[in-house]
């Protein structure tokens, strides 16, 4: 039985009036529906009678009165309330096509180097600017987050945990399990910012690495993962799995396959960071690494990425191509400025490249331009080079 009856009208505290179209799904605190409300539709979560609460109530309605960060937030919006106790909230809809960062674990989402990239930077850019008002999100794991598979834009959902730390009303999840700051998991700190920058540590890795920091030798040869291991391998004895003073949790060959492959393919500059995160960061929680930190790395990952002339996309120019195995050969950029035939003052880019370049005027459309052909300088308007990334801020 569902919380709600579809074609039910509910209202909501801004005076609009919403129709129940259809049960999407649920979770651990209530039921998720599709809404519709002049003509655009929203999503609603509806909460079981049980976290009906006061405390929740009041920390919906200061997310609402606050306001979203960022466009990447499925922020609540409105509170909406029926004839019983219970109530809800309401958010933008997600996207059909958007994948989780489980599908992306599970290779039922493949993006590319250059997309995941973005994807990693707006996660870290849209926690910052969450942590620049003052809240701690908490929960950072798979479950709350989703991405476009092709362009890696984000959606950070589950929001109705955010709190500011130390508030009247403070948060009721401490977070998941494997992604906890090792203070939380022991029992000696709540969630904070600190915490969100350690879990956001442990979210990164998984995503370029496709598997868990700590998450080694002691790991396998844990023959009951039970509460009390996890105590050990998440919280109170964490290693990282390349910790340079440690070989005690090292990767096993055939068992933590992705770990070994993808770690020597990122530049040092992202290992060392990883590496700052699960050390240092493990045992000293204001020293972690920031999101500034994390930006600049991820810009500087992106900007880097190109592809060898066996197609694959190399993440260090330096190394030979880890498909192919040759010294990387990358088809450089190549232009020059040119004018119109027919009116000298307009000046464009000839593509002098073996490559085809995408130009992005400056509402959106785009346009291929072959090698020989020219693409006109214009304000608001870009290229995208064939063999390069990039992050645009």
């Amino acid at each position: 039985m569902s919380l709600l009856e579809d074609g039910v009208f509910l209202c909501g505290v801004s005076g609009k009036r919403y129709e129940v179209m259809k049960k999407l799904g649920a979770g651990g605190q209530g039921e998720v529906y599709e809404i519709e409300c002049d003509g655009h539709s929203y999503a609603l979560k509806w909460y079981f009678p049980k976290f009906s609460t006061d405390k929740q109530e009041a920390l919906i309605e200061n997310l609402v009165r606050r306001g979203s960060p960022d466009s990447a937030f499925l922020w609540p919006e409105d509170m909406v309330y029926s004839d019983t106790e219970s109530f809800g909230y309401v958010m933008a809809l997600r996207p059909k096509h958007y994948k989780s960062i489980s599908d992306l674990m599970r290779r039922r989402a493949e993006p590319t180097f250059a997309v995941l990239t973005k994807a990693a930077y707006n996660l870290v850019a849209g926690y910052e600017k969450l942590h620049a008002m003052g809240f701690a999100y908490g929960d950072i794991s798979f479950g709350n987050l989703f991405f476009d598979p092709d362009t890696g834009e984000v959606l950070i959902c589950d929001n109705d945990n955010v709190c500011a730390p130390n508030a009247a009303n403070p948060m009721s999840v401490f977070g998941t399990p494997r992604f906890m700051a090792p203070e939380i998991v022991v029992g000696k700190a709540t969630p904070s910012r600190n915490t969100d920058l350690y879990s956001l540590a442990i979210l990164l890795f998984n995503m370029l690495l496709l598997h868990h920091p700590l998450e080694g030798k002691r790991e396998s040869d844990t023959e009951c993962m039970d509460v009390h291991a996890m105590y050990k391998l998440y919280g109170s004895e964490a290693v990282f799995i390349f910790d340079p003073d440690s070989e005690v949790n090292r990767p096993v060959a055939g068992v933590h396959d992705n770990a070994l492959i993808y770690w020597r393919l990122y530049p040092e500059y992202v290992r060392e960071l990883f590496t700052k995160s699960f050390t240092t960061g493990l045992r000293e929680p204001a020293r972690r690494i920031t999101e500034t930190q994390w930006k600049a790395a991820l810009a500087r990952l992106a900007e880097g990425i190109t592809r060898c002339s066996c197609g694959a996309e190399i993440l260090q120019k330096s190394e030979p191509c880890w498909s192919c195995h040759e010294q990387l050969t990358v088809d450089n950029v190549q232009l020059t400025v040119v004018a119109h035939p027919d009116n000298l003052e307009m000046l464009g880019l000839r593509n002098d490249s073996s490559q085809t370049w995408t130009y992005i005027r400056a509402d959106g459309t785009q346009i291929p331009v072959p090698p020989g052909k020219t693409a006109a300088i214009a304000v608001g308007a870009r290229i995208e080079f064939a063999n390069t990334g990039g992050i645009q801020t």
